[in-house]
């Protein structure tokens, strides 16, 4: 048995059981992956997966006990090396952040800029995507720290921790006859096509949430992943805008007026998340820390080991 061999059982089942694609993701051959998995299979005396001809179909009962095993070995070699990095590369690495856009557009730049004055030599990994793709990505080792506000909570492999509270705010162009009402309702919105994030996305759900619970069918005619996507829209007269507060800019979105929406929809929780198990190097709970004071080092191994 050797690591290419567990690379191959993780590899095939996160790539749907097509040697191609695994063989490509391992830059090897694909009969080079045939004959790990033959020679590993007549090692253990089991066969590991579910074949239809000589297609690979799912795993076998031993196949599916061995998986999460396979995993464990994987990330603690992966553990080994960033705990050897860590004493002989104290200041260099890589280190990889999953976050939204809103979130990388809008939030982490005051945070990673100190980050990269301290750290000029680590390279940082900004990756952006969706909530469910950051969970994937912190799940399989591939991201060191994930950001976002849907999907973090609530997943067994990962530990979360509350980064900041956000509301949404409503944008609309300049002389909208919404700015002449002191405080808005949901009843003045829905008078108004509107433009806002799809769902799933940066907080959409409590927008969702307080129009069905007030029983209103808001008319919304565009949904976007990113704020200035939805702002151009509103510019361009398409509908009004509900988006994260933080997205909206005095200066730069000269052409808007931002109103103020907090008593009608509910806070949301932006987070912190890590995976179980997945060492974390100085510089990471440095980072974490840039981000919310209060997550020492100490405070995160203590939350992780639980």
């Amino acid at each position: 048995m050797n690591f290419q061999q567990l690379r191959i059982i993780r590899e095939t089942v996160r790539h749907d059981f097509n040697l191609t694609d695994v063989a490509n993701h391992l830059f090897t051959s694909q009969s080079g992956v045939s004959k790990h998995i033959k020679d590993l299979e007549e090692e253990l005396g089991v066969e590991l997966y579910l074949r239809k001809g000589k297609r690979l179909t799912g795993l076998t009962d031993p196949g599916k006990e061995m998986l999460p095993i396979v995993e464990r070995m994987l990330l603690d070699a992966s553990n080994i090396k960033r705990l050897a990095e860590h004493y002989s590369q104290r200041d260099t690495g890589t280190l990889t952040l999953a976050t939204t856009h809103t979130q990388a557009r809008y939030v982490l730049p005051k945070v990673i800029t100190p980050f990269k004055q301290q750290y000029p030599k680590v390279h940082l990994k900004l990756h952006q995507g969706s909530p469910d793709e950051i969970v994937q990505m912190l799940v399989d080792g591939r991201a060191d720290i994930g950001v976002a506000t849907e999907a973090l909570g609530d997943i067994p492999e990962l530990v979360s921790f509350p980064y900041y509270s956000w509301h949404h705010a409503v944008v609309v162009p300049i002389d909208h006859p919404l700015t002449q009402i002191k405080t808005l309702t949901l009843a003045d919105l829905v008078q108004w096509p509107i433009v806002t994030y799809h769902e799933g996305f940066t907080g959409r759900a409590s927008i969702d949430r307080a129009f069905v619970h007030a029983g209103i069918e808001p008319d919304i005619v565009m949904s976007a992943l990113d704020a200035d996507v939805i702002k151009s829209y509103v510019e361009l007269g398409l509908g009004i805008g509900i988006v994260a507060a933080m997205a909206v800019d005095a200066e730069r979105d000269s052409q808007l007026v931002r109103l103020d929406c907090d008593h009608l929809f509910d806070a949301n929780q932006t987070k912190i998340a890590v995976r179980r198990g997945h060492y974390l190097r100085q510089f990471a709970y440095d980072l974490i820390n840039l981000c919310a004071p209060d997550l020492d080092p100490d405070t995160i191994r203590r939350e992780l080991s639980v």
